[in-house]
């Protein structure tokens, strides 16, 4: 499932190829599970000419900024993915498309053509993702629910401290939960518990002040350095858990061996 850095490195190399050029043409999939509350020949009509001028994320949730609104608003769901063309997005289970390659993909829920040729387009096989045309994303479900960017707004210690104090749940379930911090999945929990030595298991306001203090540091850290590498999973420290968890390859972590 595509977390915070997977939905960062699509925004980013959107803000990098696309920012100021017009939709020349625009295809949206006739699928009103995933292409939510507009038509596609209306969704179509509304993008149409219209210019991109950034790229902006909160959480796993990422929208099109164009020179007018309504704008586009992706939610990853379980596998969303952004593609441009000749683009190597992000090398998390999936890369730049190949000129072998089906294309647009018949996944595809949200293709566009800019003024430059380049391509882009928002797929999802499993179609749990949400695309929207939206006045204003922040104001509404679901960004407009989220907790706090694990990113680009983070607690201070006693913040953290304070808040887990108050939480009767697991330790795990609450960092899943969007509405307290957004942006962290499976893959990013399993990491920064384990590296701050925390129990998934382990009530939330039971946590001591330096094992929050821990995990906060690791929750920045994880992140930080998953988004520095665009969330190129083969790039990341080799003592991550994620290798042995998520790669699916039984071995060592730090001297302990650790099986899936």
């Amino acid at each position: 499932m595509p977390e915070l850095p997977e939905v960062e490195a699509a925004r980013r190399a959107i803000e990098e190829h696309c920012i100021g050029k017009k939709i020349v043409k625009s295809i949206i999939a006739d699928d009103n599970k995933v292409i939510d509350g507009v038509s596609a020949s209306d969704f179509e009509a509304s993008v149409l000419g219209k210019t991109i001028l950034s790229a902006h994320r909160k959480g796993k949730n990422l929208w099109l900024r164009l020179d007018s609104p309504p704008f586009p608003s992706f939610q990853f769901g379980m596998t969303g993915a952004i593609y441009i063309k000749g683009v190597a997005v992000t090398q998390y289970k999936r890369s730049a498309v190949k000129d072998t390659d089906e294309w647009p993909s018949k996944y595809s829920k949200f293709f566009v053509e800019l003024d430059d040729g380049l391509e882009l387009s928002f797929t999802d096989k499993r179609r749990f993702a949400k695309v929207r045309l939206l006045n204003d994303p922040t104001s509404v479900p679901p960004i407009s629910e989220l907790g706090p960017d694990a990113l680009l707004e983070p607690m201070t210690v006693d913040e953290f401290t304070d808040s887990l104090s108050k939480k009767k749940i697991t330790i795990k379930a609450l960092l899943l939960d969007q509405s307290y911090i957004s942006g962290i999945g499976n893959w990013i929990a399993d990491e920064v518990l384990y590296q701050a030595k925390i129990h998934p298991l382990q009530t939330a306001a039971s946590l001591s002040k330096k094992s929050c203090a821990t995990l906060l540091k690791c929750i920045k850290e994880v992140i930080q350095s998953a988004v520095e590498v665009d969330a190129d999973c083969s790039r990341f420290p080799l003592e991550w858990l994620f290798h042995f968890r998520w790669g699916k390859k039984p071995g060592k972590v730090n001297g302990k061996i650790f099986m899936t």
